[in-house]
């Protein structure tokens, strides 16, 4: 294998050409950095968090793939990632695992103390969840709070401390995660269940629609009840409102149950992301323009 064919593979390992679970990783990481500010957040540690993410959801996607690695040659959506197709060995993929890691830890360096002690829960959580499918029946909610523990941290290196808005704000995402993480788990639920990996789609089975979009429906309203306890204004329901319609479009699309349109429903969810994002950040904008913060 040549130089650049190697790169390639390490590329595809780490998910780059597939961003959307790096955006799913960033959103909420904005979230908190810009309700822990209640403005513009500091510069460094915006630079901070989203490098951070990119490597951590790059490293995630790593061990991901070495847990996996038996698994995904039988699977026709994963039979050609590089580890199951062998173009990859398993030490590689944990040395360019730990590298990734190691990175992100160096960039933690730069926060506080409290921030660094969260980054260890933070690594726990996202190196234990790709086994977790061998026999957790609900390593979706294991996910959710995985992808959501930038939320504390932001919290942690922008305000100095953990204030009970948090522990909402993570439940919110961990309800979100649920319900766009079943989506995905819905397209590949025939090769899962034949395999014996776990997911939320096969737990939910028949209702599993209803599932989803209960976690939608309690997620947005978490989001509402944030928004209200920390005195958001109207830009920010419109973002709330414009993610609700997202919500509703996922629903026309998994209906059917059809593996194109459930992961369609799935990628939808990065627009869900940015509209609170958008709402959140142009509410606080206005009103600091106008003096009202």
């Amino acid at each position: 294998m040549t130089l650049v064919e190697r790169l390639n593979a390490y590329e595809r390992l780490m998910r780059l050409d597939k961003p959307i679970g790096m955006l799913l990783l960033l959103w909420p990481a904005l979230w908190g950095l810009w309700f822990a500010a209640f403005d513009i957040p500091d510069l460094d540690l915006l630079l901070i968090f989203v490098t951070g993410t990119v490597l951590m959801r790059s490293a995630g996607c790593v061990i991901n793939d070495f847990a996996d690695r038996n698994f995904d040659p039988h699977v026709e959506r994963t039979r050609n990632r590089p580890l199951a197709s062998r173009l990859v060995a398993p030490w590689e993929a944990l040395a360019l695992a730990g590298l990734l890691a190691g990175l992100a830890f160096a960039l933690v360096l730069h926060t506080n103390e409290l921030t660094i002690m969260l980054s260890f829960i933070a690594l726990a959580l996202a190196v234990i969840y790709p086994f977790l499918k061998r026999g957790f029946s609900f390593p979706q909610a294991w996910l959710g709070i995985a992808f959501g523990f930038s939320i504390p941290m932001a919290y942690a290196a922008q305000y100095g401390k953990l204030v009970p808005v948090v522990w909402v704000l993570l439940i919110a995402n961990v309800f979100w995660a649920i319900a766009y993480d079943t989506e995905y788990a819905m397209v590949d639920r025939d090769d899962d269940i034949r395999i014996g990996v776990k997911s939320s789609a096969i737990l939910f089975g028949r209702f599993d629609v209803a599932a989803v979009m209960t976690c939608h429906a309690i997620f947005l309203v978490l989001m509402a009840v944030i928004g209200w306890w920390q005195w958001l204004g109207a830009l920010y329901y419109v973002g709330l409102a414009v993610a609700a319609f997202l919500v509703y479009r996922q629903y026309d699309l998994i209906r059917t149950r059809e593996r194109d349109a459930c992961f369609k429903a799935f990628l939808m969810n990065n627009w869900v992301g940015l509209a609170i994002f958008a709402g959140l950040a142009a509410d606080l904008l206005f009103r600091i323009r106008l003096g009202w913060l």
